[in-house]
């Protein structure tokens, strides 16, 4: 089983990213797709998740109207596009996969390794 995210980088404040997550190895039908972030210092905290059927999404409040998560099931692909970028939100981005949306790591069975989106002021 493999995950794998993409499309870190460093963006200036304001500016927009789009993590992708590509997932393999097994089958991940109706598994939720999540991504969490960590920044240094700080525990592991949820951003976004999304149902297989796509029908429910969630947000952390601090990022709602900014990030949107979508998938794209016949692509094994998860997608974050993140839009008016703050310098808080820099961290290291992981995508997860797990039975049910929620928003404890202990939910996901299944982790991508992280890319790293840098925010500067």
């Amino acid at each position: 089983v493999q995950l794998q995210a993409s499309g870190g980088g460093l963006v200036q404040a304001g500016g927009s990213l789009r993590l992708s997550c590509t997932y393999s190895g097994r089958t991940f039908s109706g598994y939720v797709m999540g991504w969490f972030r960590q920044a240094p210092g700080k525990e592991r905290e949820f951003v976004a998740g999304i149902s297989w059927n796509r029908s429910n999404t969630y947000y952390r409040d601090a990022v709602k109207g900014r990030f949107t998560i979508s998938r794209d099931n016949a692509k094994n692909t998860v997608y974050l596009q993140m839009n008016s970028l703050k310098p808080e939100d820099t961290a290291v981005y992981y995508c997860a996969a797990g039975p049910y949306i929620g928003t404890s790591t202990a939910g996901y069975d299944y982790w991508g390794q992280g890319t790293l989106v840098t925010v500067s002021s």
